[in-house]
């Protein structure tokens, strides 16, 4: 009997998404698990040498930190170490893409979740815009020249947008092509160099200790204050974003100086302290290894940008277009593509310093989200939870979170140096996470890891993220209110009525990938 052949009327899509005349909606196809624990690994130490270390020091140290740039990363670090906790808990407990989006969503509701995941794609694009505009400066440096050599001066344009780069939009180009390849390829390309970016910042720990001398410290070790160093640790922050790209792969997982700071490059800070310090052959090595941590950077970010965009494309809060995955490759070729033209464009006008602050201040807001969705999570069950409980949860989680607020904006008045409302404020911060450990009953109990301290340590990973978020100027949060109005408007005209349309459209097939994902999100998967 003969077989009856593809209609030529209809060809064979390329990408996998549905034949039934609906192909505007694609498959929840999960990505295939290639990856093990030791690529995780790698895949965060690639993000975050690759973003912060090299990129941001130089800037902060110059502008805001000065020489206390260490208690910078320190304050930061440990913000971030409070934020990993509660990732931990949450990637093991709902194993699908799309990292914090997908957990704010299960808690919290479309709703909640679509400002989150706005400001995902924003830290996606600035983010690896940041990172190519760096790419160019250390390249620049390493041949001699000075970082903004290889940039395109438009006088007609404002500052900090008048330099174009189209290095760096060449730079994203190329790695989103690699990345797009398969996780697998990306991840082995990533390892390989990283073992060799490990021992160059080993070399630039030796050397940099060898020319260390004590009277560098004068005339001030805090020339800008506490003020500055808790500035330059906001922004730093980015440094410590690669356990966030690492939570957003666990569905392709298998298991689950001798000058002073004033005289720093901003763009490329530590080919030129090398290179100051009569290190000429050093300064080579140095500005390789930052060129290899920023490649690794850009990577894992497309990678896991990519993941972002489709797991937000899979609730049709934006085009399903780009949830759809290459059958070959097995990766969002779509979202991958988008997220890169935005940054490769991002990239061509904006100056690192720019895109360091509002990239920071989203990184910081969703991580003090993903803070409270974790005590939600522990404290509060829909269904389950009596009212009573739910009100007692609900005020003191109010009291840890506007407490937190108001320390921050002391902090930053006129009345930094009053201590009586440092007191208040703590006071009324430890009264709320008391409350919740003695009089709010948890309502589950994690089934894999749990974060410990609960709900000491998420309650602190919330104010030091708020705290941390009020240290940024107010142009900072200008551009994030901009941003943020711009994603409610785009919300209410369309996304609502995509994610509506979606849940309660009549006679749709549903394939076992749909019915997994959806369990996951609606609680079927990880029981009470």
């Amino acid at each position: 009997m003969r077989t009856r052949g593809p209609s030529r009327s209809r060809p064979q899509p390329l990408i996998r998404g549905r034949r039934d005349g609906d192909a505007a909606r694609p498959e929840r196809e999960p990505a295939p698990r290639c990856l093990s624990w030791v690529d995780l690994a790698f895949l965060g130490f690639g993000s975050v040498v690759g973003s912060g270390v090299f990129v941001l020091t130089g800037q902060e140290a110059r502008f805001d930190a000065g020489l206390a740039i260490p208690l910078a990363y320190a304050a930061a670090g440990f913000s971030a170490l409070l934020s990993s906790f509660c990732y931990a808990e949450l990637a093991t407990e709902i194993p699908s893409a799309g990292g914090s989006f997908s957990y704010l969503r299960v808690e919290l509701g479309d709703l909640a979740a679509f400002i989150p995941a706005g400001n995902i794609l924003l830290e996606a694009v600035v983010g690896a815009a940041g990172l190519g505009r760096s790419w160019t400066s250390y390249l620049a440096a390493l041949i001699g020249r000075d970082s903004d050599a290889l940039r395109i001066h438009v006088p007609a344009l404002a500052d900090g947008f008048n330099l174009l780069d189209p290095i760096a939009a060449v730079v994203l180009c190329a790695t989103s092509a690699v990345a797009v390849s398969g996780a697998r390829l990306t991840s082995t390309v990533n390892s390989s160099v990283s073992v060799v970016g490990i021992a160059i910042i080993a070399f630039v720990l030796a050397a940099g200790f060898s020319h260390f001398e004590p009277a560098n410290l004068a005339p001030s070790f805090f020339p800008f204050g506490a003020t500055g160093v808790f500035r330059a640790a906001a922004v730093v922050y980015w440094s410590y974003t690669g356990f966030d790209m690492v939570a957003t792969m666990s569905e392709e997982t298998k298991n689950r100086g001798r000058d002073r700071y004033s005289d720093i490059d901003a763009n490329a800070a530590y080919l030129v302290a090398f290179a100051a310090a009569g290190m000429k052959c050093a300064r080579y090595i140095v500005a390789l290894g930052a060129l290899k941590g920023m490649t690794s950077g850009l990577l894992v970010g497309a990678l896991g940008q990519a993941r972002y965009t489709t797991q937000i494309a899979r609730t049709h809060m934006i085009p399903p277009y780009f949830a759809l995955v290459h059958p070959k490759t097995g990766t969002p070729i779509y979202a991958t593509i988008a997220v890169t033209l935005g940054a490769a464009c991002v990239a061509l006008f904006s100056s690192l310093d720019v895109l360091a602050s509002v990239s920071s201040i989203s990184t910081l807001f969703i991580f003090a989200l993903v803070a409270v969705e974790l005590l939600v999570r522990r404290y509060y069950v829909a269904g389950t939870t009596s009212p009573a409980q739910a009100r007692t949860f609900l005020a003191f989680l109010a009291l840890i979170v506007l407490s937190s607020i108001g320390l921050s904006v002391y902090y930053n008045s006129d009345y930094v140096a009053r201590w009586p409302g440092y007191v208040v404020f703590g006071a009324l911060w430890a009264a709320g996470t008391a409350g919740l450990a003695l009089f709010a009953k948890q309502q589950r109990a994690p089934k894999v890891y749990g974060a410990p301290l609960m709900p000491w340590l998420p309650a602190m990973s919330v104010a030091t993220n708020l705290f941390l978020m009020g240290s940024l100027g107010s142009l900072a949060y200008m551009r994030f209110g901009i941003c943020t109005a711009a994603m409610l408007v785009y919300y209410v005209l369309f996304g609502v009525h995509a994610t509506y349309d979606m849940v309660h459209s009549e006679g749709q097939t549903t394939s076992a990938a749909d019915a997994a994902t959806d369990g996951v999100e609606q609680r079927k998967i990880m029981p009470v």
